[in-house]
């Protein structure tokens, strides 16, 4: 994250704009866009609503950047994985883990509204959120091509993704219960399987 923050990627996190940001994309999560208010988001960090409109012309527009960082650093963290596996394979589960991480709130705040409030952007704001998530798809195309297990790529992404983003719903750590590391392991060994002759 240093490096993105460094270049000028993403928002230092612990500036105004990056502490509304993050505020935001808590809310945004927890409440949904529609009845978060700019107060609630001022509230959370502690200034009076009239203060965002310093940083953020508008609410559509503090949800465009939440959604734009978001997809920036999960696509960061996912292809600086990937470049540390060794194996096809091992890159398939370093995906796998680093999207789970995502959408289970580890590791990139507000994951989960790409896939909930894309739809509350205006037509341009949707166009610049879909053309980063284009890019992080990609990523997932190219790992799940090399994979000599996956017969289909696109196909095994559709599957992977409506699998993975539904673990939302269900997926909750317990004593003795599986890790999101072995949650992981478990779909790896899904699509492991050799292809049919």
């Amino acid at each position: 994250m240093d490096s993105l923050v460094a270049c000028g990627e993403l928002t230092d996190p612990s500036s105004p704009r990056g502490r509304l940001l993050n505020a935001a994309a808590h809310l945004f999560v927890e409440k949904g866009f529609a009845r978060t208010t700019v107060r609630d988001i001022a509230g959370e960090v502690g200034i009076l609503s009239g203060s965002i409109f310093h940083h953020f012309r508008s609410k559509e527009e503090i949800l465009c950047q939440v959604m734009r960082e978001v997809t920036l650093f999960a696509r960061a963290r996912m292809a600086q994985a990937a470049a540390q596996a060794s194996s096809p394979t091992s890159k398939l589960r370093a995906c796998i883990l680093c999207e789970l991480e995502a959408i289970h709130g580890r590791a990139v705040p507000g994951f989960t509204i790409l896939v909930s409030e894309w739809r509350s952007l205006s037509g341009k704001n949707q166009a610049v959120v879909l053309a980063l998530r284009e890019e992080y798809e990609q990523l997932w195309r190219e790992v799940l091509e090399e994979a000599e297990s996956v017969a289909d790529p696109a196909l095994a992404r559709r599957l992977l993704q409506g699998a993975l983003s539904h673990t939302y719903h269900w997926f909750r750590q317990k004593d003795g219960g599986l890790s999101l590391g072995e949650l992981a392991d478990e779909l790896v060994v899904l699509f492991s399987r050799p292809k049919p002759a």
